[in-house]
């Protein structure tokens, strides 16, 4: 299975309503110190709807980039629950998804 699928089917575990990060995904496949090679798969992901990338925040509590704009990935984690203010995730600890 390729890396890209590997992250994929991963992130599919990460419920509505919860948030990862770009290293916690990494590791959960096996990645070292793979934020950035996730962030560049994320900005690949060909079905946006089905695979929710716009789950995957950085680990300082930023949402980070999404392929069709910050304002649209904070407004779907919004309408999923999680609580943002000025661009990041407001209860941090209790929104992120522990593979």
């Amino acid at each position: 299975m390729s890396l890209d699928k590997k992250i994929y089917k991963k992130l599919l575990e990460v419920p509505k309503g919860k948030i990862t990060t770009y290293g916690e995904l990494a590791k959960a496949v096996g990645l070292k110190n793979g934020q950035r090679a996730v962030g560049k798969i994320m900005n690949k992901n060909p079905y946006p709807v089905i695979i929710p990338c716009h789950r995957v925040i950085k680990s300082d509590g930023k949402i980070g980039g999404y392929a069709y704009g910050e304002e649209i990935k904070s407004n779907m984690l919004s309408k999923e629950g999680i609580k943002i203010q000025n661009g990041k995730i407001l209860d941090l600890e209790n929104s992120i998804y522990r593979f």
